[in-house]
């Protein structure tokens, strides 16, 4: 079978000022790329400077403060062209971008490539093992955080919440996944459009339970990549 996880794939993931997409800006980036076995290829770090200042409480997560990215950080609008550089290469040459909750990730980018005057990528084919795990795992208990699902796939995950850590998690949960849920085994285009709609139909979900005490609440279903926020007002993101 031609399937994704027989064949090369790589990861992403970025640490930023925030939770929010559509304002955080990049910290740290990471892109793994590996074999079809799993052996790595390419490992791509990045570190920058960003234009405001790193909230404690973001720092205390990923822990880059404000005097080490002053110190050691790239200038920002040159690690984002790279970044999107990298990416952009892997999809023109069909290679599966995994990267967990990737509407975070692609959103940040896609936002800071519009502030810099960059053309972002387009972000297929992409696999996101977030979505994956709601759709064939739908009814667990408990949280679907990357931590959690490496627990729960039995995946060891040292250093969470850095970059670096968490683009080799989201490999190894993959993997995992794919092994253990035949629906998985596809060409990456194929599952890349089956997430489309499984995100989708979350949303509707999740925004149909919301809804029960706040008749006004809206989850927005796009994935992998949110629009700015004149497109979509008082729309909220699908938490991970």
């Amino acid at each position: 079978m031609n399937s994704w996880q027989n064949l090369p794939r790589a990861a992403f993931d970025l640490e930023t000022t925030g939770r929010d997409p559509q304002t955080a800006r990049i910290v740290t980036a990471s892109i793994i790329l590996v074999n079809g076995v799993g052996e790595t290829l390419q490992h791509h770090e990045w570190l920058a400077c960003p234009e405001i200042p790193i909230p404690a409480e973001a720092a205390a997560i990923h822990g880059i403060t404000n005097e080490r990215a002053r110190a050691e950080g790239g200038n920002p609008a040159t690690v984002t062209a790279e970044v999107a550089e990298v990416l952009a290469g892997m999809f023109a040459a069909g290679i599966p971008v995994l990267a967990f909750n990737a509407c975070y990730d692609f959103t940040v980018l896609a936002r800071e490539c519009e502030r810099f005057g960059l053309v972002a990528p387009n972000p297929a084919p992409v696999i996101d093992p977030y979505i994956l795990d709601k759709q064939v795992d739908r009814f667990r208990r408990g949280k679907r955080t990357l931590t959690a699902m490496a627990e729960h796939y039995g995946v060891g995950f040292d250093n969470a919440h850095t970059s670096a850590a968490d683009v080799a998690a989201t490999l190894s949960v993959a993997a995992v996944m794919a092994q253990k849920y035949p629906e998985l085994q596809c060409d990456a285009q194929t599952l890349h459009d089956f997430q489309v709609g499984w995100a989708a139909g979350q949303a509707a979900s999740f925004q149909e339970y919301l809804r029960r005490r706040d008749p006004e609440a809206v989850i927005d279903g796009s994935w992998p990549l949110r629009p700015a926020p004149d497109h979509e007002p008082g729309a909220v993101l699908n938490p991970a």
